[in-house]
């Protein structure tokens, strides 16, 4: 499968300048919504936080916090800290840097690989991807986008995505369980570089998650008045895949409170091993009252 010019942005976007020891920089890509997409920063926070640890140390979690919203026109510094090296995990903290403001930062923990006990939570019960359409082709037969975002969601991306459950309305959905399952993989081949899979996998794990949260209020995040942000975000990874083999993701919301929702996710290979975990909290605020349907 040939690689799409989105996922060869993409995989640049992701190659950061070093520019000191622990110092790098890296360049920003518009999606449209004028502020910078925060699984870029989750993606490229992790990147250079990779580069400081040995190569036989793997990524096994991370904790982030959205400080600021990036700005989509300035490049990005990111600054390591290497806090701790033992003898089996390393620790890093990463502050990404824009115009002298943290706008995010990053904890996370690299483990040497080791053999050790073994169980999972079942992959749920699915059809195959081949069984739904792209979600770009469920775009472009949406009456209810306007124009500038349907423009925008048929645009051939970084990854391919085919959701199990599609939304009645895009705008003013009818109230359903909190639960999200989709079909994702790189739109393209991509080399045998591990710690690039991660990074992906990371960048594509803070698309369209919090939002699940809205499920049972009949909103999603182009529903007039609201107001929907990343606040923070957690992700281990738990065993060896590939972001260019289909993986499912499935979003559960647990609970929305006070402006706040949580969406806990898993990603499972098509045979079904479970790979990673994630969680998110995001802000879901309605600014303003929704008209009368």
């Amino acid at each position: 499968m040939a690689r799409s010019k989105a996922l060869d942005e993409l995989v640049r976007l992701l190659d950061l300048e070093r520019i000191e020891e622990n110092l790098f920089r890296g360049a920003s890509r518009d999606l449209g919504w004028g502020t910078v997409f925060g699984g870029q920063v989750l993606g490229q926070a992790l990147a250079a936080a990779t580069h400081t640890v040995p190569a036989e140390r793997d990524v096994h979690s991370l904790n982030a916090y959205f400080l600021r919203p990036g700005n989509v026109t300035r490049p990005i510094v990111y600054d390591v800290d290497r806090i701790r090296d033992g003898t089996s995990f390393s620790t890093r903290r990463v502050v990404a840097i824009q115009s002298g403001e943290p706008i995010f930062n990053l904890a996370a923990s690299f483990h040497k690989r080791e053999e050790g006990f073994e169980h999972q939570d079942e992959m749920p019960d699915v059809p195959p991807p081949e069984t739904f359409p792209t979600d770009e082709e469920r775009a472009a037969q949406s009456q209810e986008l306007p124009p500038k975002v349907r423009a925008l969601a048929v645009e051939e991306g970084p990854f391919e995505s085919r959701s199990v459950d599609s939304l009645d309305s895009p705008i003013h959905p009818a109230p359903r369980p909190p639960i999200r399952r989709v079909w994702v993989r790189a739109n393209g081949e991509l080399p045998d570089d591990p710690a690039l899979h991660r990074n992906l996998l990371a960048y594509a794990s803070d698309r369209a998650f919090v939002t699940t949260a809205l499920f049972p209020h009949g909103a999603a995040w182009m529903t007039p008045g609201m107001q929907v942000a990343s606040l923070d975000h957690v992700m281990w990874f738990h065993r060896p895949f590939r972001i260019d083999e289909w993986l499912l993701y499935v979003m559960e919301s647990s609970t929305a409170q006070g402006a706040r929702g949580l969406t806990h996710g898993r990603f499972f290979t098509r045979d079904g091993r479970l790979v990673a975990s994630t969680a998110q909290e995001g802000l879901i605020r309605l600014r303003a009252k929704r008209p009368a349907v």
